[in-house]
């Protein structure tokens, strides 16, 4: 019975441990540290305070840079080759593609439009598009429509850009960009990777990136620091 206080005192001292462990298991803004990959293939550590959310298709969301596709040089090529043949800047073309398709050819839209520009079927037939998904035809067919809209709006980027997202009918209709959150959002986001000082060919992380892994910090009784994914936690 004599050796019961000794127990007793060595369960409490488990239990303030494991308590100790636990509470600096849980993540916290301060103590969370996101692993990314950057442009040379290093694995950098940082603060994820606020991580970014990923990229996604839908609208609304905040554009974060890293998270941009590259496109294969095959496409940079025919890129700079189409638009050069229509007098339009390839960082245009380059940013439309960034949001429309991140770089897929084999993208597909829930309204129907398909490849690298995101052509409706109605705009491909109107520009003798046959294969969507052929990059050369899509990029062809989607560089044309869009000198096509410049010449239209006189030059102006964010009308012609409202209308490749929502239709030249509709911008003329609405005597300027449709506020459609959609559309303005689309305007917004191309607008600002064509404004960008990163050329497009020098964008590293794939457009689809997950969000960044988790690595939690824990400290342990002995003050020792700990890294881990979560994973047992």
């Amino acid at each position: 019975m004599r050796s019961q206080p000794a127990f007793v005192r060595a369960l409490l001292m488990l239990g303030v441990m494991f308590a100790l462990l636990l509470a600096n298991s849980i993540p916290s803004r301060a103590g969370q540290i996101a692993s990314v990959v950057d442009e040379h293939g290093h694995i950098i550590f940082v603060n994820a305070a606020d991580p970014p959310p990923p990229p996604t298709r839908k609208y609304g969301r905040k554009w974060h840079a890293r998270y941009l596709a590259t496109p294969t040089p095959e496409i940079s090529n025919l890129v700079e080759k189409t638009a050069d043949e229509h007098q339009v800047d390839p960082k245009l073309v380059h940013a439309i593609i960034q949001v429309e398709s991140g770089y897929n050819p084999r993208a597909v839209s829930s309204k129907g439009a398909e490849g690298l520009m995101q052509l409706i079927p109605s705009t491909a037939e109107r520009y003798g598009v046959q294969n969507t998904f052929n990059p050369r035809q899509n990029i062809e067919g989607g560089v044309s429509y869009l000198r096509y809209l410049l010449d239209l709006f006189k030059g102006n980027v964010p009308l012609t850009l409202a209308a490749y997202n929502a239709g030249e009918n509709a911008v003329i209709k609405k005597g300027g960009i449709p506020p459609y959150a959609e559309t303005v959002d689309y305007v917004q986001r191309v607008t600002d990777l064509y404004n960008s000082d990163s050329p497009a060919d020098s964008l590293v992380s794939r457009f689809t990136e997950p969000q960044p892994s988790i690595i939690y910090r824990l400290v342990d009784a002995r003050g020792v620091v700990h890294y881990t994914n979560g994973d047992g936690l």
